[in-house]
């Protein structure tokens, strides 16, 4: 279907959130205690924290992922973020 995809980011988007937002408030954290504090399989967590490490919002260390300053802008400012995202799908204009 058309918005499969669409449907399958925000999920992935969701997830990253969640994690990077968890890696704020308890970094560091490991990917097996993160699982469990957030309760997403591992395999997923460590997707998602490659993806965030890529992004330049966590660093890895011996003791676990540890979030950047970047990480903590983008958490205060996700809100408005996803204001526009909700914006954006409102104004997509449906057959009549």
């Amino acid at each position: 279907m058309l918005t499969d995809r669409v449907q399958t980011e925000l999920e992935l988007l969701e997830r990253h959130i969640i994690i990077l937002a968890c890696v704020i408030q308890k970094g560091p954290i490991g990917i097996i205690k993160l699982s469990e504090e957030v309760n997403i399989p591992s395999h997923k967590v460590r997707y998602s924290l490659r993806v965030l490490e890529q992004e330049r919002l966590i660093n890895p260390s011996t003791h676990g992922a540890i979030a950047t300053d970047d990480a903590k802008d983008l958490i205060k400012h996700i809100d408005s973020t996803i204001d526009n995202l909700r914006e954006k799908i409102d104004n997509i204009d449906k057959p009549k």
